[in-house]
C-alpha cells in the first residue's frame, strides 16, 4: 500500500479498506475482487511479491475509479470481460505494478474504451479461459446493497489532478506536496486556527488537541481522512487527504465534538462500529444546521435522523445492520473504558465537560450564531455530575416496588397512648399479606473473576436498599460452572452470604432455569444479575431484569433489560 499511496491512485488508496480472506476475501482460486463500497478483498492464500501485489490491488482500485460500478451490467459477464480489459491496458501502458504469470497475456484486441470493449464481445465472445482476468474467470466487482456517499471517480479524477501537479513539482525540482508528515502552512492546521480564534464554543476544545500528521501513524491505523482519540487528547489526520479549508473546518469541528460529547465511553454494551455511524449522523446534522464549514461528499447525513439523540439513531440504524455497518471505517478511537474512572481519566474528562461549557457560555453571549437545541440539551446534561450507579438502581427498584401504604388501626395503640389514657389513639400498621409478596431475586457470578470489594460494595447497597422498602425476601442463587441455590433470604443476610464456589468459566443460564422451574418464585418477581460480564448469552423468557456489572466491562449480547455500572 505505501507504494500505491505514492502514486496516481494515492486519494482512492485512502477512501477504501483492505480485507483479507479470513474477513470476507474471496473463495477458491481468485486473487481479490472489490465491492461497490468500496472493501477490497485479498486472497491470503495467493503468494505474490511487492510488485504483483501492487498491481492486483491497483486493479481493483481502478474498477472503482474508472466507474465500473453500474448495478444494470454487473451480472453481464461480458461487461466485466470488457472492464477488465481497460483496466489491463490502463495498468500496462502506466507500467503500474507487474502482472502475476497467469496475467502476463497480449490483449485479444485494441481497446479504447468499455463501451466499445463492451460492444465487441457482445458480438464477438472470448472463448472461456483464453484471457485471464482478475478472478480467474469469476467477476472481480460485486455489487452489494451498499450505500455510499463517495464518488469514486471524481476522487480519482483529482487524485490524478494532483499526482501530476506534483509530478510536475519534481520535475522543477521543488518538493513534494504529497511527500512528508505536514506542516503548519497545512490546510488542517489552519483550520485548528480557526477554531482557536473565530468559533468559541469549539475553541477550548480545539486548544485541548494535539493534531498528529504522521504518515506512517495515520497509514498503520487505516485513518483515511481523520480520527480521534479523546484518551490520549490526539486528533490523527491523515496529511495525503487533499480537503478544501472548509472542509477540514468541518471534520476538525466533527473530530471535536466526538470527543467533547464523550462518544467514545457512552458507547457502553453497543456495537462501536453501529454507534460510531449512529454519532456520525447526529454530529453532521448540527455542523450543517451550524453551516460550520463545507460538508465533505463522505460524510453521512440523513434527515430521516434529525432531531435524533445518538442513542435513539443506534436504535434505528440496527434494525438494518448490514446496511450501515458499511457506512465508514470510523473515526472513534475507543481507549480503555476503565482508564476513565482513574485519577487522570476523571480530570480529563472534568477538563472536557468544563471546555465545552464554557465554549457554550461564551458562544452564546457574543451571539456567535445559531446552535441546533439537541447540541445546546447534550452540553448542558454533560455539565451535570452523572448519577451514581446505586442511585440508578434505586431508581429500578422503585418502578418495581411501590412504597408501602401504612394504615392506623385501633387493634394496637399508639405508644403515645400513656400520656394521654382518656384518649385512645390508633397505632401505624403495615399490611402484612402485601408485605409478603415482595420478593426479588439475585443471580450472583461468584466464578473468582468478580471483583470482591466492588461485590460487597454491590450488595451493601442491595441490602439496605431492599430494608427500606420493605422487602423482606431475596431470593439468591450463585452461578459459576453450575447453580447454587441459597434459597430465600433477607436483605440482611445477602451482603455476607457470598463464598467463592469455583474458579470455572461462568454459566449463568442453570440459574435462571432453576428459578424458572421453581412455583415458590413468581414469574412477575424481577431478577437482579450480577456478572462481570464474562458469561453465555441468556434467555430470560420476558421475565422483568436489569444487570449490574462492573465499570469498563461489557456483555457479550445485546441486553434487553438496563445495565447499570459498579465504580
Amino acid at each position: 500500500m505505501d507504494r500505491i499511496r505514492q502514486g496516481p491512485f494515492f486519494l482512492l488508496a485512502g477512501s477504501v479498506w483492505i480485507l483479507d480472506g479470513e474477513t470476507g476475501g474471496p473463495a477458491g482460486k481468485s486473487w481479490a475482487y472489490v465491492d461497490c463500497g468500496g472493501r477490497i478483498c485479498l486472497n491470503p492464500r495467493k503468494k505474490a511479491t511487492v510488485r504483483e501485489w501492487e498491481y492486483i490491488i491497483s486493479h481493483c482500485l481502478l474498477h472503482l475509479g474508472l466507474g465500473h460500478a453500474r448495478e444494470d451490467r454487473l451480472q453481464d459477464p461480458a461487461w466485466m470481460a470488457a472492464c477488465d480489459l481497460v483496466v489491463t491496458r490502463f495498468l500496462r501502458d502506466s507500467h503500474i505494478g507487474t502482472p502475476p504469470p497467469e496475467f502476463q497475456q497480449e490483449l485479444p484486441f485494441p481497446v479504447k474504451d468499455e463501451e466499445q470493449a463492451y460492444e465487441r464481445l457482445l458480438e464477438h465472445p472470448l472463448p472461456c479461459g483464453s484471457f485471464s482476468t482478475m478472478a480467474n474467470g469469476l467477476p472481480d466487482l460485486t455489487w452489494r446493497e451498499i450505500r455510499t456517499n463517495r464518488n469514486y471517480p471524481e476522487i480519482f479524477a483529482r487524485s490524478l489532478q494532483l499526482y501530476l501537479k506534483d509530478s510536475l513539482r519534481a520535475a522543477k525540482g521543488l518538493p513534494s506536496d504529497l511527500k512528508g508528515k505536514g506542516s503548519g502552512d497545512e490546510m488542517y492546521a489552519q483550520a485548528r486556527e480557526w477554531f482557536l480564534s473565530s468559533f468559541p464554543l469549539l475553541g477550548a476544545i480545539a486548544a485541548t488537541f494535539r493534531i498528529v500528521d504522521d504518515r506512517e501513524v495515520v497509514q498503520r491505523i487505516r485513518i483515511p481522512v481523520a480520527a480521534v482519540s479523546a484518551q490520549l487528547g490526539e486528533i490523527y489526520v491523515n496529511p495525503l487527504c487533499r480537503l478544501s479549508l472548509e472542509e477540514w473546518k468541518f471534520v476538525l469541528a466533527h473530530e471535536f465534538l466526538h470527543a467533547a460529547l464523550r462518544h467514545d465511553v457512552r458507547c457502553e454494551d453497543r456495537d462501536p462500529v453501529l454507534w460510531n455511524v449512529a454519532c456520525d449522523y447526529v454530529v453532521n446534522g448540527w455542523l450543517v444546521e451550524m453551516n460550520v464549514g463545507t460538508m465533505p461528499e463522505f460524510a453521512l447525513l440523513d434527515e430521516q435522523f434529525k432531531g435524533m439523540s445518538a442513542e435513539r439513531v443506534y436504535t434505528v440504524i440496527c434494525q438494518d445492520i448490514r446496511r450501515y455497518l458499511a457506512e465508514n471505517p470510523g473515526d472513534i478511537l475507543y481507549g480503555d473504558e476503565g482508564w476513565w474512572c482513574s485519577l487522570d481519566g476523571s480530570e480529563l474528562d472534568a477538563r472536557y465537560r468544563a471546555a465545552l461549557q464554557q465554549g457554550l457560555t461564551y458562544h452564546q453571549d457574543r451571539g456567535r450564531g445559531y446552535l441546533p437545541a439537541g447540541l445546546v440539551e447534550e452540553i448542558h446534561a454533560l455539565s451535570q455530575p452523572p448519577i451514581r450507579w446505586d442511585v440508578e438502581l434505586a431508581k429500578w427498584f422503585d418502578e418495581r416496588f411501590a412504597p408501602v401504604e401504612k394504615r392506623r388501626t385501633y387493634a394496637h395503640l399508639s405508644r403515645r397512648q400513656s400520656s394521654a389514657p382518656d384518649i385512645p389513639r390508633p397505632a401505624w400498621n403495615r399490611p402484612e399479606e402485601r408485605v409478603e409478596q415482595r420478593i426479588f431475586g439475585v443471580l450472583l457470578d461468584t466464578s473468582g473473576s468478580m471483583d470482591r470489594g466492588l461485590l460487597a460494595s454491590a450488595l451493601g447497597a442491595i441490602a439496605s436498599y431492599s430494608q427500606s422498602r420493605d422487602v423482606e425476601h431475596v431470593r439468591v442463587v450463585f452461578c459459576d460452572a453450575a447453580a447454587y441455590d441459597q434459597g430465600i433470604m433477607g436483605p440482611e443476610e445477602i451482603a455476607g452470604a457470598v463464598k467463592v464456589r469455583g474458579r470455572g468459566g461462568t454459566r449463568l443460564q442453570p440459574g435462571i432455569d432453576l428459578l424458572d422451574r421453581d412455583p415458590q418464585f413468581p414469574k412477575e418477581a424481577p431478577l437482579l444479575i450480577i456478572t462481570d460480564g464474562d458469561c453465555d448469552r441468556l434467555n430470560l423468557r420476558g421475565r422483568n431484569h436489569a444487570y449490574l456489572i462492573p465499570w469498563g466491562k461489557r456483555l457479550p449480547f445485546v441486553p434487553r433489560g438496563p445495565v447499570f455500572r459498579l465504580k
